[in-house]
């Protein structure tokens, strides 16, 4: 059997959409699926190198691999309402020079946040580490992503919310566009797109049986979380909305796009729209 490898973030919602393919829920005749767990900083770093045939990414991070990978309609996550939170601790006043510890240069949070505070002094680590940093005085503040946005220490208070700082810069009507999947452009465009109808069918497979897979996921010791935390956390970041990119999703990850271009981030501007995998090809090529 052929095997594909997936690599993806090790947080709840991306286990979540892909499990349904680790238990054999979904899947093709003859292909073998995989899957390799890594934060998303890595996942990022490795997108660069062409290191995965499938990986996770950070939506910020796609237009400077855009030549070497497609960007997938399916597995997304988005804020409506939430996201990221910058945090610090209950006794502190951030000066205008801060130090901060983000989960990487290439993570939507990251850009956002250098658009929003451009003096503040940077350090990058994991994101299951940056906690703990705030907490122990390491650094002044730090953006949490993830589960840690449900389940903080008491000793911390939000900043600002990522959220408000994407309402001020893109406007009130679009969501955050947080993290999506990527396929390598070398691959075979029938094998691409086979590839992503199986994940499509896994998210979708997921919410059909959340409760099901949730229970299995929790017994095997697969996600952090359980319980209503883990509940509240799917509904936000793999819920129905994370099945295939709609319009108004393409609309913001275009935004998102402009600003990066804007803020010196980008060279040129991309459509995500125009980079995704042609589905009418299949439909052409079986005619």
């Amino acid at each position: 059997m052929k095997k594909v490898l997936i690599a993806h973030s090790p947080d709840a919602d991306d286990i979540f959409m892909y499990y349904a393919i680790k238990f054999g829920w979904v899947g093709i005749d003859d292909i073998e699926f995989d899957n390799l767990a890594l934060d998303i900083e890595t996942l990022n770093v490795e997108a660069l190198k062409g290191t995965y045939d499938i990986t996770a990414i950070s939506f910020a991070l796609y237009p400077h691999i855009r030549n070497e990978y497609a960007l997938l309609k399916t597995a997304v996550s988005f804020g409506e309402g939430y996201g990221p939170k910058l945090m610090r601790r209950k006794d502190t006043k951030l000066k205008r020079r801060f130090k901060v510890a983000l989960s990487g240069k290439y993570t939507t949070n990251a850009m956002l946040f250098r658009m929003a505070y451009p003096d503040a002094r940077i350090t990058y680590m994991n994101f299951l580490d940056i906690e703990a940093a705030v907490t122990n005085g390491d650094v002044d503040a730090g953006v949490l992503i993830h589960e840690s946005i449900l389940t903080f220490n008491d000793e911390l208070e939000v900043e600002r919310e990522m959220w408000d700082i994407w309402q001020e810069l893109a406007g009130k009507d679009l969501p955050l566009p947080l993290g999506g999947m990527a396929i390598r452009r070398s691959l075979p465009l029938t094998s691409a797109i086979a590839y992503e109808e199986v994940l499509t069918d896994a998210v979708r497979v997921a919410r059909d049986r959340k409760e099901e897979l949730c229970d299995r996921l929790v017994d095997e010791n697969l996600v952090r979380i359980e319980g209503a935390t883990l509940e509240k956390y799917l509904e936000l970041y793999a819920n129905d909305d994370s099945v295939e990119l709609s319009p108004l999703q393409y609309k913001a990850i275009d935004k998102l796009y402009e600003l990066g271009l804007e803020h010196g981030f980008y060279e040129t501007l991309i459509k995500a729209e125009s980079f995704t995998l042609p589905d009418e090809y299949t439909e052409l090529r079986d005619s």
